[in-house]
């Protein structure tokens, strides 16, 4: 089988310091501030260090997949994709408009680089566990420094989803160690096993860490920490979303 490539990612004119700014472009009564703000630096550590895919190999077979689950406070997200490239910083102001490609939950099939549409709780940690499986039927596996990975990132809120329960259980049974689940842990869950939130993916056989969701280090470290023949969980605490 033939694949293309991936090479490492890009960088771009557009830094961390130049996000705020970004996110000050888009405007509107449907924002999800909170939302938004709480994913931000693990977004911006994904795809400034660690994700393998950039605007020019965004239709890549082997490139990296992530997926928005929590969707329904983007403004990061299409910030960060702007700052990297994948969608025209002047698209921002528009944002939510009846005629912009950035909606209030994004849509794969009008933005460039976006793996799925999202918004609805509960979709995205399943879908990344059957992109996983498709990859790995397809055969892209063997070179462990190019394989591709598949990163999505949720809410803790979205774990109450029975859909949640059966993908978090299913991906440690199948081994897929190139699964990786970032949970955005605002303190909104209503559900959790003694130990917090990572005790429920260890339970399941998964390889977890805890960690500040505003410490780029930290987040960097447990993005790339090894978990060979397990999925892998960074829950990221955040301001709590009532504080």
């Amino acid at each position: 089988m033939t694949t293309t490539t991936t090479s490492a990612p890009q960088r771009s004119p557009a830094g961390y310091a130049d996000l705020p700014h970004l996110m000050g472009l888009m405007t509107g009564d449907e924002k999800h501030g909170p939302a938004a703000t709480s994913t931000l630096d693990a977004l911006w550590v994904l795809y400034d260090r660690v994700l393998r895919v950039t605007p020019a190999t965004a239709e890549a077979a082997d490139r990296d997949r992530f997926l928005l689950s929590k969707g329904h406070g983007p403004m990061a997200y299409y910030a960060v994709l702007a700052a990297k490239g994948f969608l025209p910083a002047d698209w921002l102001p528009g944002f939510g408009a009846y005629d912009s490609p950035l909606g209030h939950h994004p849509d794969r099939t009008l933005l460039p680089g976006v793996e799925i549409g999202s918004g609805s709780l509960g979709h995205g940690l399943p879908l990344a566990v059957g992109t996983a499986l498709g990859l790995r039927a397809r055969g892209l596996y063997g070179r462990p420094s190019q394989d591709p990975r598949v990163w999505v990132l949720v809410g803790d809120a979205e774990l109450d989803e029975g859909s949640n329960h059966e993908a978090i259980a299913y991906a440690g049974a199948a081994g897929l160690d190139s699964l990786h689940t970032v949970v955005i842990d605002n303190s909104s869950a209503t559900h959790a096993l003694p130990g917090g939130i990572a005790a429920r993916f260890e339970a399941a056989g998964w390889s977890t860490a805890t960690v500040d969701g505003h410490d780029h280090e930290a987040l960097y470290a447990a993005f790339t920490a090894p978990h060979p023949g397990r999925a892998r969980a960074v829950v990221a605490r955040v301001t709590p979303a009532y504080a």
